[in-house]
C-alpha cells in the first residue's frame, strides 16, 4: 500500500515539474497582444506584461505596458473580456462632459470609437479605443497635454490591436 501511494505521490510530482513546459501553457492568449506594445521613441518602455484567465462561463485577457520619460507616466493596456464590455457602456452610451477642469467625451478616431477623459489641472487623461463588443486598448497618461497623450496613442496600431484581440 505505501508503494502504491509513492507512486501516485511521484507522478503528481513530476506533473507539477512538467506542467510549466506543456504547450498548452506555452501559447496564452495575452501573448499575441504583447508585441503589439510597441516601443515610444524618447520614452522608457517596462517590459509588457500580460494575464489570460478562463472560468467556466467566463474568460479575460489584459496585456499591459509602462513608460515613462522625466516626469511623465504612459499606460498602454489592452483588455479583452466581461470587463472590457463594462469598461465600454459610456462609450456605447455617446457620454460627454465638460467643465472648466476637463472633459469626458466621445468621439470617432480613425473609424473607431473612442472615450477621451482629460483632467486640465492635473495634465492628465485616457483615451479608451473600442476594439470590439468586449475589447479595448486604453492609454493613460500623466504630465502631459491631451494633444500629446492623443499622438502617443497613435503611435499604436489600433487596427492591429483589434485583429489580435477577436482572433481566438
Amino acid at each position: 500500500m505505501f508503494q502504491s501511494r509513492f507512486k501516485v505521490f511521484c507522478f503528481f510530482v513530476a506533473l507539477a515539474i512538467l506542467w510549466p513546459l506543456s504547450p498548452s501553457r506555452a501559447d496564452q492568449p495575452f501573448q499575441r497582444l504583447l508585441p503589439l506594445l510597441v516601443d515610444l521613441a524618447g520614452w522608457e518602455g517596462k517590459k509588457p506584461d500580460g494575464m489570460s484567465m478562463q472560468m467556466s462561463d467566463t474568460s479575460m485577457t489584459t496585456a499591459t505596458r509602462e513608460y515613462t520619460r522625466g516626469s511623465a507616466h504612459l499606460q498602454a493596456a489592452v483588455m479583452v473580456g466581461q470587463t472590457a464590455t463594462g469598461a465600454l457602456a459610456p462609450i456605447q452610451s455617446g457620454m460627454n462632459i465638460q467643465t472648466p477642469d476637463g472633459h469626458v467625451m466621445t468621439a470617432t478616431m480613425h473609424g473607431m470609437q473612442v472615450l477621451k477623459n482629460y483632467n486640465n489641472p492635473q495634465k492628465s487623461g485616457t483615451l479608451i479605443v473600442a476594439l470590439g463588443k468586449d475589447a479595448l486598448f486604453n492609454l493613460s497618461f500623466d504630465g502631459l497635454t491631451e494633444e500629446e497623450g492623443l499622438a502617443l496613442a497613435e503611435k499604436f496600431d489600433w487596427k492591429a490591436l483589434q485583429t489580435a484581440a477577436q482572433a481566438k
